[in-house]
């Protein structure tokens, strides 16, 4: 088995709990099988994080990201683990990628939730049931982390969402750009 195939990749070792259209647990299945061939609707998350002014904070992936790597996320997306809650996982993931503890913000809320699935090149798909999270940081110290993020961005969220065209060379993530379009609507 070469280094880089797809039995080697780091979310071969993961699990992801596969859902319903109603987010209702199914099953819990590899998460790099839920990624591959037509893929496994699973539970996932993305969370918004904005400071006072209104401004969102977009991390770009990391360009080793099996999927979307480079691409500008709003701000952080992944899975929760088996038991774990959205607003956990969301806890956790903030802090791991940017270093954004609880002290930093108090009104983590889940806001929205959508099922969308979406092809990236030949790597891979995302079929997921993603739950929208926002939070508003009082503090906007990050510390990120660059196996995960390469860049960090703050962008004024109605400006992005009104003329997302004058955004395009971002190049932002498909689930980022449902969740700011439902948000705005």
């Amino acid at each position: 088995m070469a280094a880089d195939s797809p039995e080697n990749h780091e979310n071969a070792a993961q699990q992801v709990v596969a859902v319903d259209a109603n987010d209702e647990r199914r099953d819990v299945v590899n998460r790099l099988e839920a990624h591959t061939g037509e893929g496994i609707r699973h539970r996932a998350f993305t969370c918004l994080v904005f400071d006072r002014e209104d401004n969102v904070l977009l991390a770009q992936r990391a360009p080793g990201k099996r999927l979307w790597g480079t691409y500008w996320d709003g701000t952080v997306a992944s899975h929760p683990d088996p038991g774990q809650s959205q607003t956990a996982a969301t806890k956790q993931r903030l802090e791991e990628e940017l270093g954004v503890t609880p002290d930093q913000y108090d009104d983590l809320r889940v806001t929205d939730r959508f099922e969308y699935k979406r092809y990236f090149e030949t790597a891979g798909v995302e079929h997921e049931v993603c739950a929208v999270l926002q939070v508003t940081l009082s503090d906007r110290t990050l510390e990120p982390d660059e196996s995960e993020v390469a860049g960090i961005l703050w962008a004024p969220y109605e400006r992005l969402a009104s003329n997302p065209a004058w955004y395009r060379q971002l190049r932002l993530c498909p689930w980022f750009e449902i969740a700011m379009r439902r948000d705005v609507q």
